[in-house]
């Protein structure tokens, strides 16, 4: 376990107001803060070792396995004694979140003593982390893209289908876009770019040898998302074809949070996700196809990361404050008994 952040006040002292969990769960591993309702994150941890997913889907007893002594020893470092709620969100929880919607409660009110859970999408922390509990639509994108949105009486979310499937704007996307027009300037097809040619040589070596390289991966996403930064440094130099790439993927994003977005108001319109990072190249195309899309919604950079979500809905349920809409696959909230409280908690006040 890497703890890190951690403040000095209260360490090892009791601390006043009831504790709480907040976990995210993605690709590079847990990431765990413990605090107390009003007084804010007090501990934090981190594990290197993404849950396993199997023929279950996400292995409920494998993320107990890593969350459980770490939660045990963030709340003995915060003082805060046993958390009362918990918040875990996770990648894959729409689609493969059966078997942890079915155990993952009960196990935590066992081995913690926690009382109220929820669970939810990593792509409902984010929105969180990005808007807080406020209508809007929040573009994630990093390796995929997903878009989710959500008036405060139910979300609504369009792709993060994977990158054979969809995550069209993605990391993946632009990368094996690039990588296709770096191989049309190798055969001499129209639409080629001998820029990004010569970028997929500097990356992958001789382009000729690049299937036999790629299609054998297990992490063809993430190899794709990796040439996405090159992508984006040749549409800042000037090269046509990369310009085009990036405007094609801001009109995927668009499209997305069209999607989803409420329709009354003027709504906020976040974005999240490391693919941002990219600067003026990608965001100046997707604010001007956000624009045209959606003229009367605002474009804001995100508050905060899925964790910064996960800890503000988990102040949220420990101080009695939860307005977020329950969702079959994307978030769910049960009590002590294991039963389905969401609605109970979208109205408390």
């Amino acid at each position: 376990m890497t703890a890190c952040g951690r403040p000095s006040e209260g360490r090892g002292t009791a601390v006043s107001g009831p504790g709480y969990l907040a976990v995210d769960s993605g690709g590079s591993g847990l990431r765990v803060v413990v605090g107390a309702g009003g007084r804010g994150p007090l501990a934090r941890a981190a594990s290197g070792e993404p849950v396993r997913t199997g023929a279950r889907g996400i292995d409920p007893e494998h993320l107990m396995e890593q969350l459980v002594p770490m939660a045990r020893a963030l709340c003995a470092e915060a003082g805060t004694g046993p958390p009362v709620a918990a918040v875990v969100g996770a990648a894959g929880m729409a689609s493969l979140g059966d078997a942890l919607r079915a155990e993952l409660p009960g196990a935590l009110g066992r081995e913690l003593g926690v009382r109220r859970v929820a669970l939810a999408a990593d792509a409902v922390t984010a929105y969180v982390g990005a808007l807080g509990p406020r209508p809007g639509a929040v573009i994630a994108a990093g390796t995929g893209l997903i878009a989710t949105g959500t008036d405060l009486t139910g979300w609504r979310r369009a792709d993060g289908w994977g990158h054979l499937l969809g995550d069209c704007g993605g990391g993946a996307w632009i990368g094996r876009a690039g990588l296709e027009a770096a191989l049309r300037a190798h055969d001499g097809r129209e639409r080629g770019s001998h820029l990004l040619l010569a970028a997929a040589e500097d990356v992958f070596g001789p382009v000729t040898g690049l299937p036999g390289r790629l299609y054998p991966r297990t992490d063809r996403p993430a190899v794709l998302a990796s040439f996405a930064p090159r992508v984006g440094e040749c549409a800042a130099g000037g090269d046509r074809v990369a310009v085009e790439i990036l405007r094609a993927a801001a009109r995927h994003m668009a499209d997305s949070a069209a999607a989803v977005c409420p329709a009354e108001g003027a709504p906020a319109v976040g974005l999240t996700g490391g693919l941002f990072r990219m600067g003026d190249p990608l965001l100046g195309p997707v604010d001007e196809e956000l624009a045209r899309r959606l003229p009367g919604a605002r474009r804001v950079m995100a508050e905060g990361d899925p964790l910064h979500g996960a800890v503000r809905m988990a102040e949220d349920l420990t101080t009695g404050s939860f307005t977020l809409p329950g969702d079959a696959t994307m978030l769910c909230v049960t009590g002590p008994a294991g039963e389905d409280v969401t609605r109970a908690a979208d109205t408390r006040t």
